[in-house]
């Protein structure tokens, strides 16, 4: 039986698929992209709305008049109360940058331990780690409020930062990537030329998996920066930027729009800067699909 021909794209073979199946295919993509897109392409146009427009019913997915006095809104409103902004933006950068460093380095350097040292119960801790993935943290909820009551961390910086160091998600990415891009002879020469553990980590392992650690950072920063503050802190001073917004919103729609968009613009161009290694990532994981 004559073997089915097989299209090149790019000096490499791909799947048998004709032209109408790839059109088909990017028409899908295109569609759900947009759909995707959607709720931020409203909320930006909502943010440049004047107040006549965003009381129309139904409200236009488009802006007739521009104006930027929303975010003009959301400065001034902001100013006026007695924490000022530049605290909100300050603790939301320091909780963000904070967690984000602390979870890379604790979850890069637990991977490294569990993928290339040989140790009793490795195997056990990891599949507890998997097991881990599948509980909802609603489920753990009451205990660790308990434990955040036994060390103090209530209305603090600490309680906003530090359970962040323990995800077990970045911990899995790291590991998974270590695994496959990682050969233990390249591990074990290293250690017959003398190299100790960190030096290994450090100058062999975290350059060979760059995209999985730069997903790692890329993801806990934008769940950090979205999720702000922890609900156990009340004291305005350790509050967010995002708590901040969610107070105006209740004041002034249009401000509330701005701050949003002000808030979602840094994580999305961060993933944008990194999204060809976090989908390399993924497909190394074995997560993508």
């Amino acid at each position: 039986m004559a073997s089915k021909k097989l299209r090149v794209r790019n000096h490499r073979v791909v799947l048998n698929r004709s032209k109408g199946g790839d059109a088909g295919i990017t028409v899908m993509l295109f569609i759900l992209g947009l759909v995707m897109f959607l709720p931020m392409w409203y909320l930006i146009i909502t943010a440049l709305k004047p107040l006549g427009e965003r009381n129309i019913t139904p409200p236009n997915l488009y802006v007739i008049k521009p104006t930027l006095q929303n975010f003009i809104d959301l400065f001034s409103n902001m100013n006026s109360t007695w924490v000022p902004i530049s605290r909100y933006i300050f603790n939301t950068v320091i909780i963000s940058v904070a967690a984000t460093l602390g979870c890379l380095i604790l979850g890069s350097l637990t991977a490294y331990a569990l993928s290339k040292i040989r140790f009793p119960g490795r195997n056990g801790i990891f599949k507890m780690i998997q097991w881990s993935l599948m509980i909802s943290s609603t489920i753990s909820g009451i205990t660790n409020f308990f434990i955040f009551v036994f060390l103090g961390w209530l209305n603090t910086y600490y309680i906003s930062i530090i359970p962040v160091w323990a995800s077990t998600l970045g911990l899995y990415l790291m590991k998974q990537f270590i695994d496959a891009n990682v050969s233990d002879e390249m591990i074990e020469a290293a250690r017959i030329d003398g190299a100790g553990e960190f030096r290994i980590y450090w100058q062999i392992v975290m350059p060979l998996v760059k995209p999985a650690w730069l997903t790692l950072l890329v993801t806990t920063f934008q769940n950090v920066w979205n999720a702000g503050a922890s609900g156990y802190v009340w004291d305005e001073s350790l509050k967010t930027f995002n708590t901040a917004i969610s107070l105006i919103s209740g004041v002034s729609a249009g401000a509330g729009s701005a701050g949003s968009v002000v808030m979602m613009s840094v994580p999305i161009i961060i993933f944008i800067v990194n999204q060809a290694k976090i989908v390399e990532t993924m497909g190394s994981s074995g997560m993508k699909d």
